[in-house]
């Protein structure tokens, strides 16, 4: 329920959220009355909750009171600790159903050679190692100069680099991932042509990606053989010229919108992100779902405390089964390094009412709507099937939207509630607003505004169309905000495994 100045989001919950500030003596359901001041999206209690009780939001526990909780007081961090325990699984409700007419519709995409449907057509220029990045940005450069403006069908000429390449083994998991990633984006729909460009002497070989047909031919070659930087950037410049001559000859047509594969982010979240965006976000997904689409869930460290709740949707034993896999691996991955998965949630989401991992969780994996899970790959694995997928990623959003991209997401939806700011080449990234006050804030950044449900004027189905309708328009063509401003080059971030040597 929402009232004008908080909202109870299950009659099983001891809490409620402020919608908006609650200024002190604000009358509370069962008759109490607020201690202090409580700000938006923090969380106040509506009865007693003793020392050691759980605390329960969406009727779920997000945590232990610390000490004797009075009805009205403010519920956080003072008083409220992250202890991991799952409550019993309340059935999901009903997905939102796609129409028989949105089974037939169609996006204006580009059908590549292998079949798959790309959104954008832009040529990337990929580098193997952090020893060619500064050369790869230099030919996207010229290149954007030179030959984009000879061939408005391409969207540019992209630099996709990163940190990686050498100084690691080239045997185990840190160069498993790095090879997958790379050739995921080299294979990526939404490029019509790549070059890749080594430095040579690396251990992240280019070799290695020619001999799977990734870079073939003439589309890959290293600085040192090209006879130095400025040299590479001009022999750039005859190959970059023939990938311009096929690509930007190729036309937008109609592609079904059951090809369409969302990557769902959350970052910056706030007290609203599991109230307003991240459900209404689900509920998109529950129509592409419905369609035959995909929608890929990740930030495994950010669904712990709630991954029950996926594997209660799991469509067979075995995925629920891999899906607790992820966790133990990442129980076990953050004790060896000293750390806790509670190191999350960030200030920031404290700041703005998130409390405990667990918490914060039971709101991510809102965004996967209530369709059944159908899947769990590894990072960067390409993506295969249909419905709500789960991808293995950390929770730092630039890494973990690199990994959904290498898998094939062609189109991304990032809500934040505090004002990330990101975009990704070379998949467009639409942004969600928990609250209208950010959105207000930033307009120039974000797409959709969701606070809207929280102050009663639209429903979470209503807004979930909205941002369904929203994707088939980007994935069309309609450029997003982030794309505007020019966001992309800097947010290629692969998972960094293993050691540096």
């Amino acid at each position: 329920m929402t009232a004008a100045n908080l909202i109870v989001l299950s009659p099983s919950d001891n809490v409620v959220v402020a919608n908006g500030r609650l200024e002190k003596d604000t009358p509370l359901p069962g008759g109490g009355v607020t201690a202090d001041a409580i700000e938006s999206g923090h969380k106040v209690a509506i009865r007693p909750i003793p020392a050691g009780a759980a605390v329960v939001k969406y009727a779920q526990a997000i945590g232990r009171a610390t000490r004797d909780i009075a009805a009205g007081e403010h519920v956080h961090s003072h008083n409220l600790v992250f202890e991991s325990g799952r409550m019993p699984v309340v059935p999901p409700s009903a997905p939102l159903e796609a129409t028989d007419a949105d089974k037939t519709r169609t996006f204006m995409g580009y059908r590549r050679a292998d079949g798959r449907a790309g959104t954008r057509n832009f040529v990337g220029i990929v580098a193997s190692v952090n020893c060619s990045a500064t050369v790869c940005h230099a030919i996207a450069d010229q290149a954007n100069r030179r030959l984009l403006p000879l061939y408005p069908g391409i969207d540019g000429f992209v630099p996709i680099v990163h940190g990686q390449g050498c100084g690691m083994s080239a045997t185990g998991d840190g160069m498993m991932v790095l090879h997958r990633t790379l050739a995921g984006y080299a294979r990526h729909p939404n490029f019509g042509g790549v070059l890749m460009v080594g430095l040579g002497c690396e251990v992240n070989q280019l070799t290695l990606y020619g001999q799977k047909g990734v870079a073939a031919g003439k589309r890959h070659f290293n600085i040192q053989d090209a006879g130095g930087s400025r040299k590479s950037v001009e022999k750039a410049m005859g190959v970059l010229t023939e990938i311009a001559e096929e690509v930007g000859k190729l036309k937008r047509e109609p592609i079904p919108v059951s090809e369409i594969v969302v990557g769902l982010q959350c970052g910056g979240s706030d007290g609203m992100s599991g109230i307003t965006a991240n459900p209404a976000l689900g509920a998109a997904v529950d129509l592409l779902a419905g369609v035959g689409g995909i929608g890929i869930l990740s930030e495994t460290t950010e669904i712990y405390g709630a991954e029950h709740l996926l594997a209660y949707r799991a469509a067979t034993p075995e995925i629920a089964t891999k899906l607790d896999g992820l966790i133990k691996w990442w129980e076990n991955h953050t004790a060896m390094h000293g750390a806790s998965i509670d190191n999350n949630p960030s200030p920031g989401n404290k700041r703005g009412g998130l409390t405990t991992i667990l918490e914060k969780s039971l709101g991510a994996v809102a965004k996967g709507g209530q369709t059944p899970l159908n899947g769990v790959f590894a990072y960067a694995e390409k993506v295969t099937g249909n419905g709500l997928v789960f991808m293995d990623t950390p929770g730092y959003d630039p890494v973990s939207a690199t990994g959904q991209v290498a898998g094939g997401a062609n189109v991304i939806v990032f809500t934040t509630g505090r004002g990330s700011c990101f975009g990704s080449h070379p998949t467009p990234s639409i942004k969600v607003a928990t609250n209208t006050t950010l959105f207000t804030a930033m307009e120039e950044d974000m797409d959709v505004n969701c606070g809207v449900i929280a102050s009663g004027d639209k429903t979470i189905a209503a807004m979930g169309r909205e941002i369904f309708e929203l994707i088939i328009e980007t994935a069309s063509g309609k450029k997003t905000k982030s794309e505007e401003f020019g966001y992309g080059d800097n947010e290629f971030v692969p998972w960094h495994l293993g050691a540096t040597l």
